[in-house]
């Protein structure tokens, strides 16, 4: 494998660090990105190639891959992991913030797609990897404007698996359910600023007591989630989804379940906060 280049967005900590050292101990050429280049100092210590990127800046998106290609002459792999959750009720969150978590959750990925696409068409080959959720195949109340930019992704994903198949190019989604990471304490952070309506109190006090609810069931570390990904990149014949964890399998097979019923089972659990 030490032939293949990956490059990887959002490495600075939780699963996009342990994708970085997942793929650097199965000897890929491993490129590691971080909006702070110093945050991933440690990794290129390992012997991962480091740069500055900030999915949210077209021109910094485009001058990365254009480095790897320059430096590797090829680009196997590309995970899309960088992003973040904004919680709160849809009626609580601006659209500002709506745009935002859109930019870098569905059109930072859609930059780098549009990067490393021709090089992959010409070639013939190539996996792209985008990191979506169990939230991106069921969405639940407090986590709409999140839910939505993850559906988006799954939605531009599976159409673009389709366009570029015939250029034996791979298009794959990791869903992971419930991660051990710092993303629970950007979720919270997110919510911090709002301005609540006061309509939607058992919303917020669900998230406050998330795991005294949910009896902390079942959360994944970033190295499990890691492994399906290096797990994805690795095979010639990947599968398009790969929910990861206990919480992912059971909250996707809802989504086969009456929306009525599934709605009567979320107010419930929303109602024990």
């Amino acid at each position: 494998m030490s032939n293949e280049t990956v490059l990887i967005t959002g490495c600075s900590s939780g699963i996009g660090r342990a994708t970085a050292a997942a793929f650097l101990d199965d000897e890929w050429n491993v490129w590691a990105t971080a909006r702070d280049e110093s945050d991933v100092s440690d990794l290129r210590q390992r012997g991962a190639a480091t740069a500055e990127l900030d999915v949210t800046k077209p021109a910094q998106c485009r001058d990365v891959v254009d480095d790897v290609l320059d430096t590797e002459g090829r680009l196997d792999c590309l995970v899309n992991n960088a992003g973040y959750g904004q919680a709160g009720a849809v009626e609580d969150v601006t659209t500002r913030r709506v745009n935002r978590q859109f930019d870098v959750n569905l059109y930072g990925p859609h930059r780098l797609m549009r990067a490393v696409l021709p090089h992959m068409r010409e070639r013939e080959e190539g996996t792209i990897i985008n990191l979506s959720s169990v939230a991106g195949r069921v969405s639940t109340p407090g986590q709409g404007v999140y839910s939505a930019s993850k559906f988006a992704l799954e939605a531009m994903s599976d159409a673009l698996r389709g366009e570029v198949d015939p250029y034996g190019i791979d298009v794959v989604l990791v869903e992971p359910g419930p991660v051990d990471t710092s993303f629970a304490k950007r979720l919270a952070a997110e919510l911090e600023p709002l301005e609540s309506s006061g309509a939607y109190d058992r919303v917020y006090r669900f998230f406050e007591d998330f795991d005294a609810v949910s009896g902390g069931f079942a959360s994944n570390d970033p190295e499990d989630v890691a492994a399906v990904v290096l797990e994805a990149a690795s095979t010639t014949d990947p599968s398009a989804r790969y929910p990861v964890g206990q919480v992912a399998w059971a909250m996707t097979l809802t989504r086969y379940l009456p929306d009525r019923f599934r709605d009567t089972v979320v107010n419930f659990l929303y109602g024990l906060a």
